[in-house]
């Protein structure tokens, strides 16, 4: 067994425990966390005196392992622009663990993402929640499918719109190609009844709409590429309309529709906010975000859209957002329990508590303070996995 001890631990779902300690069992399990727990002999002990002592930090939506850090052609599966409408896509075909984008987000503290295909196509594929440890991707899967990824306004109509004017050339063109998609599930699902019903009829197969089968049934969610006020109001039309599940991810300008965005109650996934404005979408961004949306009454993710921003700045993100108005702990819980929550696995992940893994950040100072903190030890499992 293993015990860190002696730092401020950072439950996040519970109090801060000032020199708190932290029990993990022989299956890197979190056995129990508090003060003065009973220690069983021959326990091995790190000592983080003057730590920080976090669950490990979570991105709820990143390219990790499909857009590599090392920018080349070669590194780059994550949009199959080969037709706008690819929900067969599977993210997990397209992970490289050996990327050294996964040891440098270690380095940060980040020990778990949601990774998938990007924002070129109306519908992109499939995401998959992971740990970033491992060198076999399979092994590091803390969920698959987690969601479904669907991309509103800019990108999918500059992949397509400008190039010989095929579909979608409009927002009203991405908004159709979904609609139809959705409808055709719809449609597939109920073919798919009639066939199980009657053994004379033959099920139907198409690779697609097999994919979307999981929205339609509510098991996973749209994640939705929106940064305009305009695309996150049309993605929530869209999953009204079919009953579907729904995250928003990127909200750029959530902060102009908070009360509708409160109402409606749909997660935000609030990022890149790092960054210059590249283009015509994110005029309206600020890291005054996360805090009008905490304000108006939603839980907030914050996220990198790594490599957009290098996972290893996720603390630095929560830090800018805490300086524009929101509060620290909900900066904390907006890159660990909220994500792992979101994502559908914060029975895991996401906060320190006994049956969790032993997922675990220890850092020399507060990184959403201070800019010369520094990881100091990371755990995976309950495994040692950095050490500095």
């Amino acid at each position: 067994m293993l015990l860190i001890q002696g730092g401020l631990v950072k439950t996040i779902t519970g109090p801060d425990l000032l020199k708190g300690q932290i029990l993990i069992d022989d299956n890197g399990k979190i056995a129990a966390v508090g003060m003065d727990l009973e220690i069983p002999e021959g326990t091995e002990v790190y000592n983080a005196e003057g730590c920080i002592i976090t669950p490990g930090l979570m991105d709820a939506h990143t390219h990790i392992g499909l857009d590599e850090e090392a920018i080349r052609w070669e590194g780059a599966d994550y949009n199959e622009m080969s037709d706008p409408v690819t929900p067969d896509m599977r993210g997990i075909d397209g992970i490289n663990p050996q990327d050294e984008a996964f040891r440098l987000a270690l380095e940060g503290g980040v020990t778990a993402a949601v990774t998938g295909p990007g924002s070129a196509n109306v519908l992109g594929g499939t995401f998959v929640a992971i740990k970033l440890y491992g060198d076999v991707v399979d092994d590091m899967v803390l969920k698959n499918p987690a969601a479904m990824k669907a991309a509103f306004g800019e990108n999918p109509k500059g992949c397509y719109g400008q190039q010989g004017r095929k579909a979608p050339v409009t927002r009203m063109g991405v908004a159709a190609l979904l609609r139809e998609t959705l409808e055709k599930t719809v449609r597939y699902a109920e073919e798919i009844a009639e066939a199980e019903k009657d053994s004379s009829k033959k099920r139907p197969y198409d690779a697609k709409l097999e994919a979307m089968l999981p929205v339609i049934r509510r098991e996973i969610p749209l994640k939705c590429h929106a940064h305009r006020a305009d695309d996150m109001l049309t993605a929530i039309r869209i999953a009204e309309e079919f009953n579907i599940k729904l995250t928003l991810d990127h909200c750029t300008d959530g902060h102009l529709i908070a009360g509708v965005l409160a109402r409606k109650g749909y997660p935000v996934l609030v990022g890149p906010s790092l960054g210059n404005k590249s283009k015509f979408e994110l005029k309206n961004k600020t890291f005054a975000t996360p805090g009008i949306l905490y304000k108006a009454g939603l839980p907030i993710c914050i996220i990198t859209d790594a490599p957009v921003i290098p996972l290893y700045y996720l603390p630095l993100c929560a830090g800018l957002a805490v300086r524009e108005g929101l509060p620290e702990d909900e900066a904390w819980r907006a890159i660990t329990i909220n994500p792992a929550r979101v994502a559908g696995v914060d029975s895991r992940v996401g906060s320190l508590e006994p049956g969790k893994d032993a997922d675990i950040a220890v850092f020399t100072g507060n990184p959403l303070h201070d800019i010369q903190a520094r990881t100091l030890a990371v755990f995976v499992n309950g495994k040692q996995v950095l050490a500095n």
